[in-house]
């Protein structure tokens, strides 16, 4: 019974949720500004639910001993400070912002550093030529990576009175041919989640459910 009034719920909340901007009534936007508290109220919900299982996890590694516990221990340390801090002295200012600027964000900058080094691996495996895809690809990386730093702009050419350079080329890639593929996979990443949303609406999706 709870996962047929769940369906219904669903069912009703997602057609109120696609009809309602098509219907400019106060008592419908009245109604949608509701749900969206409502939805704000259900998300806090859930982080509070995500720090419980992030602490559930992270107790079970140190009662069990597991290798690498300590970052376990130092996960829930750092937890525990940050929320006595933000408790007693605020977030706007004083330790809680220090730690915050001083220690999370270097933390953060350095994580997405490493990326870098996973970027390149990926990018010298993509550009390997083995056909005429990959060698389109290698030299149009080439020219885009070029056009970006101060090389890029010194190397220009007067081609029938006009000057072409690869900051120029570079430049129009990004902008013309980069945003036309972007915008025809948001496209499809938009088509697909109208087909999940309305899959989700008429009861065929049914995951979010849970299990039998």
């Amino acid at each position: 019974m709870s996962r047929t009034a769940a369906i219904i719920i669903a069912f009703v909340l997602g057609l109120f949720m696609m009809i309602q901007f098509f219907i400019p009534h106060p008592a419908v936007t009245g109604i949608y500004n509701t749900l969206l508290d409502i939805k704000q109220i259900v998300l806090g919900c859930a982080f509070i639910l995500g720090v419980l299982s992030l602490i559930r996890f992270h107790a079970g590694r140190i009662r069990q001993k597991q290798a690498g516990g300590w970052y376990s221990s130092a996960a829930l340390l750092g937890l525990a400070v940050m929320v006595v801090m933000a408790l007693v002295w605020g977030t706007e200012d004083g330790p809680y912002r220090w730690m915050f600027n001083n220690v999370q964000a270097p933390m953060q900058a350095t994580m997405f550093s490493l990326l870098a080094f996973f970027v390149a691996s990926a990018a010298y495996r993509a550009f390997r030529v083995r056909n005429l895809d990959a060698s389109v690809l290698l030299a149009v990386g080439v020219v885009v990576m070029l056009g970006r730093v101060t090389l890029g702009t010194l190397l220009s050419w007067d081609i029938g009175g006009q000057t072409l350079s690869l900051a120029g080329a570079s430049e129009w890639i990004l902008h013309s041919v980069n945003v036309a593929a972007k915008r025809g996979i948001l496209i499809g990443v938009g088509l697909g989640m109208i087909a999940t949303a309305l899959r989700i609406i008429i009861g065929l999706e049914r995951t979010y459910l849970g299990r039998d």
